[in-house]
């Protein structure tokens, strides 16, 4: 028998949009916060940076269009889409991004994306602020599930992933066309009550 029932939402609209991105403290006094105009110089130097460009596919071209990234991602959490921070001291530029793309509040998921400028690489800092991000939005969105997904040929992601707690769960084949071509990706997930990561 087929039971027609409607399912509830994992998480109800507007559970987001209707209140303001919150700040995440990390320890030793960093922060997450939401991306500000002035963190475009930022954006730029990270669409520049070999290594970013690589494995984020990303590029930002000029000042204008590091502008109206940031106004993107601020429009992605009042449409419940996506939720994009900076990684930061506090008054200090941004030095990272993590954030959470393919919002789908009704299914319970969100992909975790992330980089780093290379000043802040080497010191553990994207798994801790990957990790905060998942637990903000595993414990507090009430998301059920998180992925994070990274090219096979990439080790450093790897790593990441497994200290913020991400089980591995396969290699997706030919998954993401990057300049030299395709790359598998090996996929990780996290899910509300997974015990937290190796910190």
């Amino acid at each position: 028998m087929i039971n027609d029932t409607p399912m509830s939402p994992v998480v109800r609209a507007g559970r987001m949009g209707r209140e303001d991105q919150p700040v995440l403290g990390l320890p030793g006094g960093a922060e997450l916060r939401p991306w500000r105009t002035q963190d475009a110089g930022a954006l730029m130097a990270a669409g520049q940076d070999p290594a970013i460009r690589r494995w984020n596919l990303f590029t930002v071209a000029s000042a204008q269009e590091a502008r109206e990234r940031i106004a993107r991602m601020h429009g992605r959490w009042r449409a419940e889409t996506g939720a994009v921070w900076a990684l930061a001291r506090p008054g200090g530029d941004a030095t990272g991004l993590v954030g959470l793309n393919d919002v789908a509040l009704e299914g319970g998921s969100a992909e975790i994306i992330y980089w780093l400028l290379p000043a802040a690489r080497g010191r553990g800092a994207a798994a801790g602020a990957v990790e905060r991000v998942s637990r903000w939005a595993l414990d507090e969105l009430g998301l059920h599930r998180l992925r994070l997904c990274h090219s096979t040929a990439n080790p450093a992601s790897c790593r990441v992933a497994l200290k913020a707690g991400f089980a591995p769960e396969g290699v997706m084949r030919g998954a993401l066309l990057h300049a030299d071509g395709w790359h598998d990706q090996h996929l990780h997930a996290r899910l509300g009550g997974d015990a937290p990561g190796p910190l």
